[in-house]
C-alpha cells in the first residue's frame, strides 16, 4: 500500500516537472520568435491545401518589423511596419492597413503560454527526431475539454525557434500543419528584406479600426458582450473598427485563455433585415455569423467551431448581461 502511494507521488511529481519544463519552452520560443532576427520559408497545409511562405523578422532598436509573402498563387504579402500592419492583396488590387496589436510572429497556429496555463492544458515534452539537421524537443499541447484545440510542436534545442507545428483537435486528428523547409537566424537582416516587393500603384487602401486599448470590464451602459464564456478566456481587448461600406463602425472584443483567441465583432445589420446563421472553417480558424437585435454578430477563432457558435449566439447588450456565465467542461454553466 505504501509502495502503490509512492509511486503515485512519484508519477505526479514527475508529470509536474515535465509540465514546468514543457511551459519554459514554451516561453523559450516565445522569447525567441519576438527577439531574433530570422529568415526562414516553410509550408503552411491545412486540410488539402498547402501553401509555401518566407518569413523574414527584424529586430531593430527595440522593435519588431516582419514580412510574410505566399509564394503561390496570390502573391499577397504582410509587412508589419513600426505602427502598422499592412496586408497587400494584389488579385484585389487592395491594401488592407490596421494599428499594430501584439508583439507576437505573424506565424499563426503558435500557443503563447499563459499564466493559467495548466489550468485548461496538460503539457509534457519528450526527445523528438531531428529536423533540419538540428536536435529538436517536442512539446504536447493537450486540451483538457472540448472548447480549445491541441498542439504539438518540434522546438530547435538550441534557438527554442519552432521548426514544425501541428495544430489537432480533440481526437488528436491533425487539422493545420507548419513544416519550415529552410531557416536562418541571423545577427542582422537586410532593410530592404521587410519592405513589401508589391507595386501599389493604382491599389485601394483601406484603413481599419483603433489601435487596441486594455479593457477588463466593459462600460455599464452601451456595447455588447457575450452571456456564455468558455472557461479560461477573459477579456483582453475591445476598440471601434471600421467596416468598409458601412458607415458605423463595428465593436471589436478579443478574448483569450493564453494560447488560444476569439474575436468576436458587433455591427447594426444592412437595411435588408437579418441574415441566416452561417458557418465557416479554414485550417484551425472557424467563424460564425448571426443576427441578433438588429446587429450582425461574428465569431472567429482558431477554436473549435462549437465554441465560436456557442459564444456568438450569446452575445447580447451589456445592459442584458448582469455577468457573463462562464460555461464549464461538458457543457455545464456557472
Amino acid at each position: 500500500m505504501l509502495l502503490a502511494a509512492c509511486l503515485v507521488a512519484f508519477s505526479a511529481q514527475a508529470a509536474d516537472d515535465g509540465a514546468q519544463e514543457a511551459r519554459a519552452w514554451l516561453e523559450r520560443m516565445s522569447a525567441a520568435l519576438a527577439s531574433r532576427n530570422y529568415d526562414g520559408l516553410f509550408t503552411h497545409a491545412t486540410g488539402r491545401q498547402v501553401e509555401t511562405m518566407r518569413i523574414v523578422h527584424r529586430v531593430s532598436d527595440g522593435k519588431t518589423y516582419e514580412r510574410l509573402v505566399s509564394l503561390d498563387g496570390s502573391g499577397r504579402e504582410i509587412v508589419r511596419t513600426r505602427d502598422e500592419v499592412h496586408a497587400y492583396l494584389p488579385d484585389r488590387r487592395v491594401v488592407l492597413v490596421e494599428p499594430r496589436g501584439d508583439e507576437g510572429s505573424l506565424l499563426k497556429a503558435l500557443p503563447t503560454p499563459g499564466p493559467k496555463l495548466d489550468k485548461y492544458y496538460d503539457l509534457s515534452v519528450s526527445k523528438g527526431s531531428r529536423l533540419l539537421g538540428r536536435e529538436v524537443v517536442v512539446i504536447d499541447v493537450r486540451p483538457l475539454d472540448i472548447y480549445r484545440y491541441g498542439y504539438r510542436l518540434w522546438l530547435d534545442h538550441e534557438t527554442a525557434m519552432p521548426l514544425q507545428t501541428v495544430v489537432a483537435d480533440g481526437a488528436g486528428n491533425p487539422i493545420e500543419h507548419i513544416r519550415f523547409t529552410q531557416l536562418q537566424v541571423k545577427d542582422k537582416i537586410p532593410t530592404r528584406d521587410i519592405e513589401p516587393t508589391v507595386d501599389a500603384s493604382g491599389f485601394q487602401w483601406i484603413r481599419t479600426g483603433r489601435k487596441l486599448a486594455a479593457m477588463p470590464e466593459l462600460p455599464a451602459k452601451g456595447g455588447w458582450r457575450p452571456l456564455r464564456v468558455p472557461p479560461g478566456f477573459r477579456l483582453v481587448a475591445s476598440r471601434l473598427q471600421s467596416i468598409p461600406g458601412s458607415p458605423m463602425p463595428a465593436q471589436h472584443l478579443i478574448f483569450s485563455d493564453g494560447i488560444a483567441a476569439i474575436s468576436i465583432f458587433i455591427e447594426p445589420s444592412a437595411p435588408s433585415g437579418p441574415r441566416p446563421p452561417e458557418s465557416s472553417t479554414m485550417g484551425s480558424a472557424n467563424a460564425y455569423i448571426t443576427s441578433v437585435k438588429g446587429h450582425v454578430i461574428t465569431a472567429i477563432g482558431e477554436v473549435p467551431a462549437a465554441t465560436v457558435r456557442e459564444i456568438a449566439n450569446s452575445v447580447a447588450p451589456v445592459q442584458e448581461v448582469p455577468r457573463p456565465t462562464v460555461v464549464e467542461p461538458g457543457g455545464a454553466a456557472r
